[in-house]
């Protein structure tokens, strides 16, 4: 199921709500959570849930063995951390590489040539909550959080529908309080519905228009590939990622707000970033927290030395990049940005401070685009084919088509420029603060874009999530 559709929102949600409010005690709120999430997350591939079941039910399990041993046998701990890491990885390395290892161990010479698993379809949302889990279970070992002994408060924290498909990543012992001893609020679930449709407005109105671009430019580029067209895909793909991923965002905090819980940040403006490092730091927050915690500080992060700590920053790239899918594109891109932040460390950074503020935003902005253009591609030589249509290889300045849309998209990329800084949100606050009666713009402008959004919903076509493939 997916947020910005007509049955989410005014069947899925509306019952939700009123099941969940109409029941009295936090065991019962939490169950409802928790057999609704389920549905939604069954509602495409039902057999699906049993896999999710099963991972809850091992990390559940061995929780107890971790907690039990944690302290009197670290050995027999960290053997039960191992398995239950390894349970619930092993369903994601199948169902999301086993074919990806099999058509490259394929290629090998002399190596007799393996057929891919037929039919394997990657069940939605796995990479998140198998990370989750994999958060609980490590916590647990070094003692960060308790161990959670009703399933129940367990299976709500792992599947939790509003960030179930695609985050933010939520770690355990952030939301460990809410899941025993929230309160909800008139204010909490005001402030989460006005979230909500803010995201709903980003992901309708502004990354869904960025995707038709994308596509009507892709194709003039096959006819007559010129530089502006190539550029024109760029711009708007890094548009569309950002509006739609941090859209998903928005809902998925405004959704957990309407139910008591508060969840971390995930965006913080990344396009005025003067740095690759700064922009890591705004963009996708809780996957690159992540990394960090479990992955970089434990292989040691910058304290043993500088070639250590650019193996750690290859090490945790390759897998950033491997993480977000099975093909040679996403390595490639990690690695690309690897790369960068080993160089901005080695020099880039202090020489950037001593520029002006713009030319690092130029900096930072071209090297993301470049970025995208590498994530969004379907192959190695679709990059370089574009790579060359970009600089004016084999390809035309622009064409006439491609001119004529470029001027008549201004005003929509200038909208999107402004939306993807503070600025309107800067102004909205000042507004507010000078003038008392301008509160009421939140709940009109919620209410608008609500509707606008549902005029569009109701005349589009099926329109998923970017970040639902990973």
């Amino acid at each position: 199921m997916v947020f910005s559709t007509l049955i989410f929102l005014f069947a899925f949600l509306a019952a939700t709500i009123l099941l969940y409010f109409i029941l009295p005690y936090r065991n019962y709120r939490n169950f409802i959570l928790f057999a609704v999430s389920l549905v939604f997350y069954g509602w495409g591939e039902p057999v699906y849930i049993i896999l999710m079941l099963l991972s809850i039910a091992a990390a559940y399990a061995f929780g107890f063995f971790i907690d039990k041993y944690r302290d009197s046998d670290r050995v027999k701990a960290r053997a039960f951390l191992v398995i239950s890491l390894l349970v619930n990885l092993s369903a994601l390395l199948f169902f999301k590489y086993a074919n990806f290892f099999i058509e490259n161990i394929s290629l090998v010479p002399f190596i007799p040539r393996i057929n891919p698993i037929a039919n394997l379809t990657l069940p939605i949302g796995i990479s998140f909550y198998t990370f989750q889990i994999m958060s609980y279970s490590i916590d647990l070992y070094r003692g960060d959080t308790k161990v959670q002994k009703n399933f129940i408060y367990f299976g709500t924290y792992v599947a939790l529908f509003p960030q179930l498909i695609a985050g933010p990543i939520v770690r355990y012992r952030d939301i460990e309080e809410m899941l025993t001893s929230r309160k909800e609020s008139i204010s909490m679930f005001a402030s989460g519905a006005a979230r909500f449709c803010a995201g709903l407005a980003k992901k309708i109105i502004l990354a869904d228009s960025a995707d038709k671009i994308v596509t009507s430019f892709r194709v003039l580029n096959e006819h007559e590939p010129s530089v502006l067209g190539a550029w024109g895909v760029v711009l708007a793909y890094s548009f569309q990622i950002y509006f739609d991923f941090s859209g998903y965002s928005d809902m998925a905090i405004g959704l957990g707000r309407l139910f008591g819980f508060e969840f971390l940040e995930n965006f913080k403006y990344p396009y005025i970033s003067r740095s690759i490092t700064e922009f890591w730091r705004r963009w996708h927050i809780s996957l690159s927290t992540w990394f960090k915690e479990y992955v970089y500080i434990p292989l040691g992060g910058n304290r043993k030395g500088l070639m250590r700590q650019y193996l750690n920053i290859a090490i945790v790239w390759f897998l950033t990049g491997f993480w977000h899918g099975a093909a040679w594109n996403f390595i490639i891109w990690g690695v690309y940005f690897g790369l960068i932040l080993m160089l901005e460390k080695t020099f880039i950074l202090r020489f950037l401070d001593r520029l002006p503020r713009f030319i690092g935003h130029l900096y930072s902005i071209l090297l993301i685009m470049f970025g995208w253009l590498i994530f969004s591609s379907s192959s190695i030589s679709e990059i370089g084919v574009y790579t060359k249509m970009m600089f004016g290889a084999g390809a035309r300045f622009t064409t006439a088509t491609v001119t004529y849309d470029f001027v008549r998209l201004l005003p929509f990329l200038a909208l999107c420029t402004i939306a993807s800084t503070p600025l309107i949100n800067t102004l909205y606050k000042r507004i507010t603060e000078k003038f008392s009666a301008a509160a009421i713009l939140e709940p009109v402008l919620s209410g608008s874009s609500l509707l606008l959004c549902t005029a569009y919903m109701v005349d589009s076509t099926f329109s998923p999530f970017l970040y639902y493939i990973f």
